[in-house]
């Protein structure tokens, strides 16, 4: 499996999205600090979600002692942005926000 198959291979498991959204939030964590954040998922199961994480590159381990930390690493994910939305969609995507930006903020109302 080549590189790009394997980040969207990644992302496209919610539970991996929300591991990698939990190392964002706080990069470095521990396994057993990932499955305090799931409840509802096992140890092993979190363990294989990381292990799918870090055969696509997002996330990258070091040990500390007998602890294993793990990060998160963005660069795989801005190689696909670069790859598959800015060369289709950047002209029409920043014309879009735009537009979406200016119908939803809040006008003042006129003054009599």
């Amino acid at each position: 499996m080549d590189a790009d198959q394997l980040v969207f291979r990644a992302l496209a498991d919610p539970t991996r999205r929300a591991i990698l959204d939990a190392l964002f939030d706080v990069d470095g964590q521990t396994v057993g600090a990932l499955v305090a954040l799931f409840p509802a998922v096992t140890r092993f199961a979190v363990m294989k979600h990381l292990t799918v994480l870090e055969e696509a590159d997002l996330v990258a381990t070091h040990r500390v002692g007998r602890e294993k930390h793990h990060h998160l690493n963005p660069v795989p994910i801005a190689q696909i942005a670069d790859r598959w939305v800015s060369k289709y969609a950047q002209p029409f995507t920043r014309t879009l926000l735009d537009l979406k930006g200016a119908v939803e903020t809040p006008h003042p109302k006129e003054q009599p």
